[in-house]
């Protein structure tokens, strides 16, 4: 009887703090301003990364993530590589030679700043190799570090 009465006023207590957070933030991604300039620097990264791919230079292409132990990388595909070292090795063990990397291409069907520095993007990604296309969707969280966007978590799925 007493857990009960306890239960439900800390049940009542989490209600009220919920309601009152939601309440509060007027800055919902409706309302944060649609920065075209930070969004075209986001694309700029993107375009960056799938230069360096398409050289076979996964190196390159690694400097469009966060490069610290917080990154996340998740894919259908393999348990989630946690940090920038362990992305970067699956990246290489994963393809190993240019021709395995294919041609890289990719779409984005929405981008949206969430705040001032952070940001989220869906895409769908295909590669082009000489006996297959893989191809599937991404969707990343990004983050603006000092004037540079940086990619912190990157979800990845292939069909």
């Amino acid at each position: 009887r007493f857990g009960a009465k306890i239960m439900k006023q800390l049940f009542s207590l989490f209600l009220l703090i919920l309601l009152s957070c939601s309440m509060n933030n007027t800055n919902t991604i409706d309302t944060i301003k649609q920065n075209s300039k930070e969004i075209n620097a986001i694309k700029k990264l993107l375009t960056a990364q799938q230069a360096c791919w398409n050289n076979g230079d996964i190196d390159g292409f690694m400097e469009g993530y966060w490069n610290s132990e917080e990154l996340i990388f998740t894919s259908l595909n393999h348990k989630p590589a946690f940090g920038w070292k362990n992305t970067l090795e699956r990246y290489k063990n994963s393809y190993p030679t240019k021709e395995s990397m294919g041609e890289f291409r990719f779409e984005i069907l929405d981008v949206r700043l969430t705040s001032t520095t952070t940001s989220n993007l869906f895409g769908k990604w295909e590669l082009i190799r000489e006996k297959d296309h893989p191809n599937g969707l991404f969707y990343l969280d990004l983050e603006k570090f000092d004037e540079n966007w940086l990619i912190t978590k990157d979800s990845t799925v292939s069909f």
